[in-house]
């Protein structure tokens, strides 16, 4: 109810002013609203009143999102053996995988050389000096230029040139040989910064029918890389040209040609088991007709100095 207005008596009674509109009568205060205290007088309540119902589905859902945050997840599900070989077969599915031969000619490809043997003849009707050229191959079995390739490659020859993987030439100079097995070892006197000499493997445990690979420069092309398997281990072998005869070497069946011989044989892992060293070839042809042979890589290191095994 409006009050009446109080004056201090000090001061005197000012005119009369005409009062202004009556404020409308205060509203009654509310009867207070019971609080349900049990979970089922809660949620009956929530149900008779609309916007608390909205207010409730917005915390529900507020609970559930703050339940997925990232830092609230659970650790991945740890990989199994199905889930590996699922994806290893899923990726062999998809890509075509380099074969095992690739494989192999690309880890002895940076140790491969070839080796050019110049020799000078007899002289032509003009006086000159005829030069004869052979082409062969070689392998690094030490990075500082050391290189194994055929005897047969460089004899006789006044001038040895060597050309490494990476386009490097330098000349070369023949260091030691041993002609039971028709191997020279070569020096160069200048070599790439990064050579790489080859791996070489025992050929203790060579079977027949191992997979190999021949790589060389047949007929002065390459480098050229064949494919083929251990034919057979213990061969012996005469040379069609000086009559030497050759024992205990790898037979093999990957093509090899002139130009060929001095290369690594290599197995499949890219190690280096022999040292291509002649063809069979009955005829006056001197081409591939399925059997070569190559001189096991002990005695090809022991003609280095160095027994690898």
């Amino acid at each position: 109810m409006r009050r009446t207005a109080l004056y201090s008596r000090s001061v005197p009674a000012a005119t009369p002013v005409p009062a202004a509109a009556a404020p409308p009568p205060e509203a009654a205060p509310a009867a207070p609203v019971a609080v349900p205290h049990s979970r089922r007088q809660r949620l009956t309540a929530i149900g008779r009143h609309p916007g608390a119902l909205w207010a409730a589905i917005g915390a529900l859902g507020l609970a559930l999102a703050l339940s997925v945050h990232p830092w609230t997840r659970t650790a991945p599900r740890a990989l199994t053996q199905d889930d590996i070989d699922a994806a290893v077969l899923h990726t062999l599915s998809q890509k075509t995988l380099p074969s095992q031969a690739t494989r192999a000619a690309a880890t002895a490809g940076p140790s491969l050389v070839r080796v050019e043997g110049e020799v000078v003849g007899k002289k032509d009707r003009k006086g000159q000096s005829e030069l004869g050229r052979g082409v062969g191959t070689g392998v690094v079995i030490i990075d500082n230029g050391t290189i194994l390739t055929n005897l047969h490659v460089v004899q006789g020859a006044q001038n040895i040139t060597v050309t490494f993987a990476d386009g490097l030439e330098s000349p070369a100079s023949l260091v030691n040989e041993r002609p039971e097995d028709d191997l020279a070892v070569l020096r160069a006197q200048k070599i790439p910064d990064d050579l790489q000499a080859a791996t070489m493997r025992s050929t203790a445990d060579l079977m027949p029918g191992d997979e190999v690979v021949a790589i060389g420069f047949p007929f002065g092309i390459g480098p050229s890389v064949s494919a083929g398997v251990v034919s057979g281990l213990k061969r012996g072998f005469r040379s069609p040209d000086g009559g030497q005869v050759m024992s205990n070497l790898i037979q093999f069946d990957a093509a090899a040609n002139p130009g060929n011989s001095g290369g690594p044989l290599v197995t499949m892992d890219g190690q280096v088991v022999g040292i291509v060293t002649a063809i069979l070839n009955p005829t006056s042809a001197r081409t591939f007709l399925g059997i070569g042979f190559a001189v096991p890589i002990e005695n090809a290191a022991a003609a280095a100095g160095q027994p690898p095994f």
